[in-house]
């Protein structure tokens, strides 16, 4: 998936080119319905920000109302609001997931001049989704964590693998729809091992 973008007057124009625009039919292609349907695709270009800071300070409390949403507080947690989902990575640094812009900057002036850093990671990881009733089944077959809904529901992200490769999962919601967050230069190989293991899904529909 290529996203245009044009400049000013008669300048050229800079095509913006998503790690997996080269797979796109063929995740397409891949897709399976029914009682064991599942869809992969990607959602380029999200805004990632790494954010670190002091949870117990002020600084915290500026850019959780920035956010308009507390930090989670423990591994595996998240909290969302609006355009903006907070994934918790450590003790005292987050993964902030937006579909909107200009996120780093009004979080650099939450932080001020307090100990703490913001960095824009957009370019560092891409975003496959993975979903539909069958999804936790493809994943389990290379994902070390125990998926069950008793114990990884809508609104966990944890850092694991899935495959060989190393990624950061979000279970969006119930259907169950994932977002993975794999190395741009990783999910090349991610998707290929994805499309592989939802190809099993196929086969007569059984009641």
């Amino acid at each position: 998936m290529a996203e245009p973008t044009t400049g000013t007057g008669s300048g050229p124009v800079a095509l913006c080119t998503s790690p997996l625009a080269h797979l796109e039919d063929r995740m397409r292609a891949a897709t399976v319905t029914g009682v064991r349907g599942v869809a992969l695709t990607e959602r380029p270009f999200l805004t990632m920000v790494n954010l670190r800071v002091d949870p117990a300070s002020e600084a915290a409390d500026r850019v959780a109302k920035a956010l308009g949403t507390p930090l989670p507080r423990q591994c595996g947690h998240t909290t969302a609001s609006g355009a903006h989902t907070i994934v918790w990575l450590g003790p005292d640094e987050w993964l902030v997931l937006s579909e909107g812009t200009f996120v780093a900057a009004g979080l650099k002036e939450a932080l001020g001049a307090d100990p703490g850093s913001v960095v824009d990671v957009s370019a560092n990881r891409t975003t496959l989704e993975l979903g539909g009733p069958a999804a936790r089944q493809v994943l389990e077959k290379g994902c070390p964590l125990d998926l069950h809904p008793r114990v990884f529901g809508p609104g966990r992200a944890v850092s694991t693998t899935v495959g060989p490769v190393a990624v950061l999962l979000w279970q969006v919601d119930d259907e169950p729809t994932y977002r993975l967050f794999p190395r741009s230069s990783f999910a090349d190989y991610l998707a290929r091992w994805l499309i592989d293991a939802m190809s099993e899904c196929r086969g007569p529909e059984v009641p």
